[in-house]
């Protein structure tokens, strides 16, 4: 199917992004699920967890991994359920 040379390459370039940044997103969605059950669960370091979930997506989104702007929604979201769960 991919018979020119580019298209070849763009193949293995994108099966190497895949290799490379799989482990970082399978990191991020343990650390968001951590999260989401420490709110749920109005755990004590839920505060915590918050905060590390917020650095990761942070360190995902410089490195290209997750768009801006999705990101953004993200920590807006885990925000409003952290203060909704402190009222």
């Amino acid at each position: 199917m991919a018979n020119i040379k580019s298209s070849k390459k763009r193949i293995r370039v994108a099966q190497a992004n895949t290799i490379r940044n799989k482990p970082l997103r399978s990191n991020l969605k343990s650390v968001m699920k951590a999260a989401d059950f420490a709110i749920a669960n109005d755990a004590p370091d839920k505060a915590d967890a918050v905060a590390i979930a917020i650095k990761t997506l942070d360190e995902v989104t410089s490195k290209g991994i997750l768009h801006k702007n999705n990101a953004a929604r993200k920590k807006s979201s885990l925000m409003k359920r952290l203060n909704a769960s402190n009222a």
